[in-house]
């Protein structure tokens, strides 16, 4: 099977396969949808938030929206995975009937489920049903695979409820001296942060933070200060009235023209693409 991408136009559901030699990711890192990461084969190590986790072959990751996140090679860079976003708007449906088996989705900002054998016999079929359904297209295709996802999705709801989080694996310490930097950065981003400040504050070389920084997270430092400052403006536009300069102020930006230009880097789209039905 080759890679297989769909979306169907609107932003709330998409669908993208493939079996791969090395990482790749799109350029985007959060979005207004929920993620779910299947791994079929292989192994990844997964940035999300404020931490470096490695998974395995048949675990799933589902990610709430708006939480930063990237894969990151691992030691073994073969890989096989299924990703699908979907939007709290395609589960309304389903939600408002079964809120009690959905509310894991609701109160974390990420689950790493780790199924049985079982399961993970159910969770295949339903993984090859959606594949199947987008690539080949027949009328209905995009529902059949929506109620699909949403079936993956309650088997790992009922999994969570059903068994204690086990301690989530972190490759190394120097992984969890990262996530130190990161958890600073995420509460520190409206002030102003270079790498010499931030390497000052934790004693450790700028060179030393600039090579690990983007060997745990997948970002380069400006990129990942960048990228938590744009989602909360990207929160801002859609839930306030604050003007755009303003906005670009209070989450750390010199000027707004330089908010302007990193924000359409980001999200591929302008701040004020955002703001519409304000």
């Amino acid at each position: 099977m080759g890679d297989i991408y769909y979306h169907n136009g609107d932003g709330t559901f998409q669908v993208s396969y493939r079996k791969a030699l090395s990482h790749h990711m799109p350029l985007n890192h959060f979005h207004s949808t929920f993620e779910m990461y299947y791994l079929m084969s292989g192994k990844r190590a997964i940035f999300i938030k404020d931490r470096t986790i490695v998974i395995h072959e048949g675990d799933i990751v589902i990610i709430s929206p708006n939480i930063l996140h990237r894969t990151i090679n691992a030691d073994l860079p073969e890989h096989e995975r299924l990703i699908v976003n979907i939007h709290e708007s395609c589960m309304a449906s389903v939600k408002g009937t079964y809120d009690d088996i959905l509310q894991p989705l609701f109160e974390k900002e990420y689950l790493i489920v780790k199924c049985s054998l079982q399961d993970r016999l159910s969770i295949e079929a339903l993984a090859q049903s959606i594949l199947q359904e987008v690539q080949h297209q027949r009328p209905g295709f995009d529902l059949y695979a929506q109620t699909s996802v949403l079936q993956l999705l309650i088997i790992c709801c009922r999994h969570i409820k059903q068994s204690s989080m086990e301690p989530l694996e972190s490759p190394s310490p120097m992984h969890e001296r990262i996530s130190e930097v990161v958890r600073y950065i995420n509460s520190h981003y409206m002030q102003e942060l270079s790498l010499h400040l931030l390497a000052e504050t934790f004693y450790v070389s700028p060179y030393y933070l600039s090579r690990f920084f983007k060997e745990a997270t997948g970002f380069t430092f400006v990129e990942y200060v960048n990228s938590v400052r744009v989602k909360e403006a990207k929160k801002l536009l859609e839930s306030s009235k604050m003007k755009a300069g303003q906005i670009a102020k209070k989450v750390g930006f010199g000027s707004v023209t330089h908010f302007g230009r990193v924000f359409k880097s980001v999200t591929g789209h302008s701040p004020l693409f955002y703001r519409q039905g304000k």
